[in-house]
């Protein structure tokens, strides 16, 4: 495991930030950790980085003890946080050299790594310019090359794709799917975007600072979300007979979606009413539903 914390606790005050959560990241792997704004996910992160000290429990990060070697530790992570931290007064060049220098990295090696990281995040043409001068976009390529210069063996991405145009946010994930794939890199994920956190290995949820579901995303959607029939033809029909069933429905104008608990029933009710059939589509839960069914809350909404 490249993380692995156990009976994790933070509170500041009164309030119990982080209350009693383990849980443990494969190597490699995509890891996401949900939660509404203060659910915890910023308390986690920044103990697991050794920018927060933790009030009890255990963290260890590629093997090291936090309590023993967060300097270590440090230099194995690297952090993309959802506001940007360069330095607006500087170049992305000048960002990234002396962001190069604090981990040791200097002549040509420096420019070994920056060829590198220019040709996977196409930064070329924005190395030489001020950041105040880019874009959103330019911005987070800068922010991802910044965490990636030192290669460390743990990424952490706080909201890395918030605010992107979609073209920037294909780009961003092409990347790390490059270097997951490539160099073997473990991503710890944040997002608002539940079809990121689809994507993921392993998926935690968090609310009020403590650990509500985790498993796989499959799991959870099976678990905690039903699947749907979506109908186009015989609407009325249609609701008259599941109403009578007293399945959920919900009715737009071009068609009927029925919840069922799972994409077994459909056979059930084909032989039964072959006449709904001929124009339908079956869709299976997501992680939208599975957030909402979880903690009561939509996560796009906060």
């Amino acid at each position: 495991m490249i993380v692995e914390i156990k009976n994790l606790h933070k509170s500041f005050k009164d309030v119990k930030a982080v209350d009693d959560i383990s849980f443990s990241v494969k190597e490699g792997e995509l890891f996401a950790f949900l939660g509404v704004n203060g659910a915890g996910k910023s308390t986690t992160i920044n103990i697991i980085s050794g920018i927060l000290n933790k009030d009890r429990g255990s963290v260890f990060v590629c093997g090291e003890d936090i309590d023993k070697n967060a300097d270590k530790i440090k230099s194995s992570i690297g952090i993309v946080f959802q506001n940007s931290v360069l330095d607006k007064k500087l170049s992305g060049y000048d960002n990234l050299k002396y962001r190069a220098a604090l981990y040791g990295i200097f002549g040509a090696e420096f420019k070994k790594r920056l060829q590198e990281m220019t040709e996977l995040l196409d930064l070329k043409d924005i190395l030489k310019r001020p950041i105040n001068k880019l874009s959103g976009g330019q911005k987070r390529r800068l922010d991802i090359a910044r965490a990636l210069i030192h290669r460390p063996k743990l990424l952490i991405l706080d909201e890395p794709t918030t605010g992107l145009d979609p073209k920037t946010r294909i780009t961003v994930w092409k990347v790390i799917d490059t270097l997951r794939k490539e160099e073997g890199l473990t991503v710890f994920l944040t997002t608002h975007y539940m079809e990121e956190a689809s994507d993921s290995d392993f998926v935690v949820i968090l609310d009020s600072g403590k650990i509500v579901a985790q498993g796989t995303p499959h799991d959870l959607k099976n678990e905690y979300a039903g699947d749907y029939i979506k109908f186009y033809n015989n609407k009325d029909k249609v609701k008259e007979y599941f109403e009578s069933l007293n399945k959920n429905i919900k009715e737009e104008r071009d068609f009927v979606i029925v919840e069922i608990d799972s994409t077994k029933e459909v056979h059930k009710y084909l032989e039964s009413n072959p006449e709904f059939f001929d124009d339908f589509e079956v869709l299976k839960g997501n992680m939208d539903d599975v957030f909402l069914n979880v903690t009561g809350k939509n996560l796009k909404d906060v």
